[in-house]
């Protein structure tokens, strides 16, 4: 009986464990809005989203009704060149954290809040208010003029019914850490239920090297499928792989700090089972 309860309670604690660890990745990095900050921010240096991004905000701005009549037609260009500088300016970084922070909290908001157009939208949007204003702020420099920044500038991210998606991720992804604890605690009921521990540390060792190769390999699969989605526009194409990028890093960290559990396990397994015999 003893020998059975064991067995079962190290099989739920595996099934446990490799539901909790992605789940609680997600909430630590994607769900919660200083991981996403930390995950995304390296984004804003890769010189063609910078590109990108930097030219869809200055076509999201629109100066009419701020420059006198006869300075429109002389704006094209001073936009372009704004466009040009405006990752080079001092206060880029801390804008684009900003931008990260807005977005972050339209994605994962109760629908009822957001503003009619992010409501309406079903894909994720990126809100550009904050390099919007570093530009105005640069524009007004350069011509003297007074421009007024919009404090909401959406550019749509992704494809549509991903909001569902986002829903689904904030409700569940917190319950990794119930699960781990419920892995944890079936790992205990195995040791103490056990009459040869030494086989509980293998079991567990083994599972644990197991259950990181699924979580490399559904990784690879996960970003692969992601990669494939068709974007909806340029800045959305940059964004979307290179958050692939660094989620799939991120999530190697986790895998590899796994991996090497399970092999200490797998390892202090093999020295009790040792040390048993020869006391036997």
């Amino acid at each position: 009986m003893r020998t059975f309860v064991s067995a079962i309670a190290v099989m739920v604690g595996l099934l446990l464990a490799a539901v909790a660890v992605p789940a609680m990745w997600v909430d630590q990095n994607i769900v919660k809005e200083d991981g996403f900050v930390r995950l995304a921010s390296p984004l804003g240096t890769n010189p063609e989203f910078q590109r990108r991004l930097a030219s869809a905000a200055v076509a999201s701005f629109n100066p009419a009704g701020q420059i006198p009549d006869f300075m429109a037609d002389g704006m094209a260009p001073v936009l372009e060149a704004a466009a040009g500088s405006l990752t080079g300016l001092p206060g880029y970084p801390a804008a684009w954290e900003e931008t990260l922070r807005k977005s972050h909290r339209l994605s994962f908001a109760d629908p009822g809040s957001l503003p009619p157009e992010a409501a309406a939208s079903t894909s994720l949007t990126l809100d550009v208010a904050p390099l919007l204003g570093l530009l105005t702020s640069q524009l007004s420099e350069t011509t003297g003029v007074p421009f007024n920044a919009p404090g909401e500038t959406l550019i749509s991210i992704g494809q549509s019914s991903h909001r569902e998606l986002i829903a689904n991720l904030s409700a569940y992804a917190p319950m990794g850490y119930a699960m781990a604890a419920g892995s944890g605690l079936a790992f205990v009921l195995a040791l103490v239920a056990a009459r040869r521990r030494w086989v509980i540390f293998l079991v567990a060792g083994v599972g644990g090297l197991f259950l990181a190769a699924l979580w490399k390999l559904g990784s690879d699969f996960a970003s692969a499928a992601v990669s494939a989605m068709p974007s909806g526009n340029p800045v959305a194409e940059v964004f979307q792989q290179e958050l692939v990028n660094a989620s799939a890093a991120s999530l190697g960290q986790w895998i590899n700090t796994s991996f090497w559990a399970g092999g200490f396990l797998l390892l202090a397994g093999i020295v009790l089972a040792i040390f048993r015999g020869r006391r036997a």
